[in-house]
């Protein structure tokens, strides 16, 4: 039984959660102001203390999206949260980005595909069965044609994430079931939080860093 702060920043979506034995208590979360996390992550830190009337010394963990996803936000995202944990004496949980994405669509049957925009047509992808093990480990890939075509043949894949739009003017398949409008989000890591609490599956905070998966590469400004 634990009282959890979950931070997740691996996307445009600022998102911020309290949740309590595995479910969310309160929600603050804000996708339309683009990778603004610098100026909005601890004043929803704040706001989401302050609205759930618990005390910052009260929780029991600090969850974090560990990645993959925005090289600037995971790494926001991740420094905000070993602050607290060194400010307060609570370890740190690292959950998975796409673990936490695939469980945002439940399924009796199929393949679950988290995926993340990764430029171009490249996306972080893993695939996930209707129980949510997983069933191919995370990768970055660039999609084609003939992405995930030997599993479509016999299985619903349900698509999900931000790069699920370069997705859909790829494949066309019977068997591929495209789920818009989803972002990584807090509100599916207390659930996460709880389990790796209970077995005490900790990360180290001095020398924990995201899960980046590709160098960050800088882009050149337009002139």
């Amino acid at each position: 039984m634990a009282l959890v702060l979950n931070i997740e920043t691996a996307t445009t979506n600022c998102s911020v959660s309290l949740s309590k034995d595995g479910e969310t208590l309160v929600l603050k979360e804000d996708n339309s102001l683009g990778f603004s996390h610098a100026e909005t992550l601890h004043l929803f830190i704040d706001e989401v203390f302050k609205s759930s009337k618990i005390k910052p010394s009260e929780i029991d963990a600090v969850a974090v999206s560990k990645g993959p996803g925005s090289y600037t936000g995971l790494r926001i995202g991740v420094s905000s949260a070993k602050g607290l944990c060194f400010a307060l004496n609570k370890p740190l949980i690292a959950i998975s980005t796409l673990e936490s994405l695939a469980h945002q669509v439940t399924i009796s049957d199929g393949f679950i595909v988290p995926m993340l925009d990764a430029r171009r047509m490249e996306v972080y992808s893993a695939i996930y069965n209707s129980n949510f093990e997983l069933h191919r480990e995370i990768q970055a890939e660039i999609l084609t044609e003939e992405s995930f075509r030997t599993l479509l043949k016999d299985h619903k894949i349900y698509f999900v994430g931000n790069g699920v739009e370069k997705t859909k003017s790829l494949i066309e398949h019977p068997n591929a079931v495209f789920v818009d409008g989803k972002l990584p989000s807090a509100n599916e890591m207390g659930f996460l939080a709880e389990q790796k609490h209970k077995k005490s599956d900790t990360v180290d905070v001095a020398y924990f860093e995201p899960y980046y998966l590709k160098d960050f590469v800088a882009l050149k400004k337009k002139v």
